[in-house]
C-alpha cells in the first residue's frame, strides 16, 4: 500500500473530500488509490484559513467544520485515502499553486492508525496495512 505524507490540517481536508488538489514540486505519473500519512507536525498557522476556506466552499457552518477537525486531528498517522487522477501544471482549484498539482478524487476518512512517514510516496509497513484492513469496531 502507497501512501503520502500530508501535513494537517491538509490531511483532514483531503480524506473529507474537500481538498480537490495536493501541491508538490515533483510530479508523479501514479495514478490510483494512496493512502493519507498526517505528518507529525501541524500546519498551526494555516488551521483557521484552511477551516474557514473549507466551510466558505461547502456552504457548512465553520464551527462544525472546526468540530469536525479537532474530533478528527491526527498526527503521526495514516488518517484516510483518496485517489490521485491525475498530475497537472495548471488548475481551476482554489487549492492549486502549483508548481504541481496531483488531482484529488474520493476522500475517505478511517480510524487513524500510527506509522511513520518519508518523504515522497512510501509504503506502509505490514502491519499498518494489517490494522488498516480490520473491521472498525
Amino acid at each position: 500500500m502507497r501512501a503520502l505524507s500530508i501535513r494537517q490540517p491538509y490531511a483532514f481536508a483531503i480524506v473529507n473530500g474537500w481538498k480537490d488538489i495536493e501541491n508538490r514540486d515533483w510530479p508523479t505519473r501514479f495514478r490510483g488509490p494512496v493512502l493519507v500519512h498526517a505528518g507529525k507536525k501541524e500546519e498551526r498557522d494555516d488551521v483557521f484559513d484552511v477551516l474557514r476556506f473549507i466551510a466558505e466552499r461547502t456552504g457548512r457552518d465553520p464551527h462544525v467544520i472546526a468540530s469536525k477537525y479537532r474530533d478528527q486531528k491526527a498526527l503521526g498517522c495514516i488518517v484516510g485515502a483518496v485517489d490521485i487522477a491525475d498530475c497537472v501544471t495548471e488548475h481551476a482549484s482554489g487549492w492549486f499553486y502549483g508548481p504541481y498539482g496531483f488531482v484529488l478524487t474520493n476522500g475517505r476518512p478511517c480510524k487513524p492508525v500510527a506509522c511513520r512517514g518519508a518523504l515522497g510516496f512510501f509504503t506502509v509497513p505490514d502491519e499498518v496495512a494489517r490494522e488498516l484492513r480490520e473491521p472498525r469496531p
